[in-house]
């Protein structure tokens, strides 16, 4: 599978920020985007991250850890200026994480950026962590995994997934957000599109053609 080059209309390539905050396979995500066709930069300056088509907050390590260096880096507050003018952001692995309201790792309870309710806690399965390739539940108007087949598999290493999704919207003019799940012992969110604000638990980067998909779906709404 060849992954499509997004453009504008002008031909110009959408401009992809990958904040670089000190936790996450920045490389990684930079060669991923670049292959999806955006013209991607590795940096935590404030005007380049707010004024990017899209930002990627990748993340690797302990929720809290990962939230010291992203407030440090004061992308918390970024995060939350762009989703305010609905400036696309994208979340991977703990950089998804960090999206809910507050993560628990070996009885330590961090508070997360609270864009979607709920908390992170430890896998609920025989073996941790879940490491390797597996499929995913994702709803059929999903935009993120348009174009591919239901079969297809995605690359995971993580310990803590959120488990239960609990927000609802009771306003019949705001979409509600698709939820994508996956198992692993018990199911978990393994992606949401949230408006502006997507996130997948698993590793684009990592997952070969279907993770190049699905990163060139994310550049063309951009």
């Amino acid at each position: 599978m060849t992954a499509a080059v997004p453009a504008g209309a002008t031909g110009r390539a959408k401009k992809v920020v990958v904040f670089d905050y000190g936790f996450g396979n920045v490389r990684s995500a930079e060669r991923a985007l670049a292959r999806a066709g955006a013209d991607v930069e590795i940096t935590r300056d404030y005007d380049k991250a707010m004024n990017a088509d899209g930002l990627l907050v990748p993340g690797v390590g302990a929720f809290a850890a990962c939230m010291e260096g992203l407030k440090a880096a004061r992308g918390d507050w970024i995060v939350d200026r762009r989703l305010s003018g609905g400036r696309p952001v994208m979340g991977i692995c703990v950089g998804m994480q960090i999206l809910f309201s507050r993560g628990i790792e070996h009885d330590v309870e961090a508070e997360g950026l609270d864009e979607w309710p709920g908390t992170v806690g430890p896998l609920e399965a025989d073996v941790v962590p879940h490491m390797g390739w597996n499929t995913v539940e994702a709803p059929p108007d999903s935009q993120l995994f348009a174009g591919l087949d239901a079969d297809a598999r995605f690359y995971f290493v993580h310990s803590y997934a959120v488990h239960e999704w609990t927000q609802e919207s009771h306003n019949p003019l705001i979409a509600e957000p698709r939820v994508t799940w996956s198992t692993h012992g018990k199911p978990f969110v393994a992606a949401v599109e949230n408006g502006a604000l997507w996130a997948t638990q698993f590793h684009p980067e990592k997952s070969g053609d279907a993770g190049a998909q699905l990163l060139t779906n994310w550049i063309e709404t951009l």
